[in-house]
């Protein structure tokens, strides 16, 4: 391989490195139940937060609801991580298919 191409590659490397750093350090949000769960995430996908609107659900009661309605928050979070990373993360793997 050419030197040229080799700093290239590394550049390319580097550059990578610092979007999927960007990419964890980024916080997202998901809700559901007209906001009545909300979630939020980083992009490594870890929880940091939720709020609970206390006055949507009639616990205990409600629970089943409360617990359905969490878990849509997290997948609508989940997926705004995902399609985020393969917005960021897919420019690299566009410039040299099959190497990444």
């Amino acid at each position: 391989m050419n030197p040229g191409m080799v700093k290239k590659l590394q550049q390319m490397q580097k550059e990578m490195q610092e979007a999927q750093k960007q990419l964890e350090a980024s916080i997202f949000y998901g809700q559901a139940g007209g906001k009545t769960i909300e979630v939020e995430f980083n992009g490594a996908k870890e929880m940091k937060n939720i709020k609970i609107d206390q006055e949507a659900f009639d616990l205990p009661e409600d629970i089943d609801m409360l617990e359905d309605t969490i878990t849509a928050a997290v997948n609508d979070c989940m997926k705004k991580i995902d399609e985020e990373t393969q917005e960021t993360m897919g420019k690299f793997t566009q410039v040299m298919p099959g190497m990444f």
